[in-house]
């Protein structure tokens, strides 16, 4: 079969070269496959709230005990301390047993300002975890949103 011979009909079309026919497939694979958070991926206050909600996220606040005392935790939000007693081996096992094992859960974390949240994301993509998203405004807001709590959002 040469270049400009139809592999495949598309649609009522015809696809006219091997390039073509990789592309196509390319895409009817990316469309296929779950979705993998980009690195360094983010979500808004809302929108992490509002997928927790949905049963379609965990969201994790990673801040510690004395802050979630001064502030509440935001609703849905499970808490560990990202100053675990066993440091990062001791995080990852919290949130291990948190996504039943599962990497590829969709994980976002939450903290006072964003600046841990993205630290900890890195660590965990480094540690084979794909969907890893950072509230980066945080609980308290900074230079990518008011935060959860000025937003008025829900807390535990």
């Amino acid at each position: 079969m040469n270049e400009t011979e139809s592999l495949f009909p598309v649609s009522g079309s015809c696809l006219t070269s091997r390039r073509s026919a990789l592309a196509w497939f390319a895409a009817l694979t990316l469309t296929l496959t779950p979705a993998i958070a980009a690195p360094g991926a983010e979500l808004s206050a809302p929108d992490a709230l509002a997928q927790v909600k949905a049963g379609k996220l965990l969201l994790v606040d990673i801040r510690t005990p004395g802050e979630w005392k001064e502030t509440g935790v935001a609703q849905g939000a499970v808490r560990i301390d990202m100053q675990h007693p066993k440091g990062g081996p001791g995080f990852m096992e919290e949130l291990l047993k948190n996504t039943k094992g599962d990497k590829n859960a969709p994980v976002a974390l939450i903290c006072r300002t964003g600046n841990r949240t993205t630290q900890v994301q890195r660590y965990l993509e480094a540690h084979g975890f794909t969907r890893v998203f950072n509230v980066r405004e945080g609980m308290a807001g900074s230079a990518a949103g008011p935060g959860w709590l000025r937003r008025g959002l829900p807390l535990q």
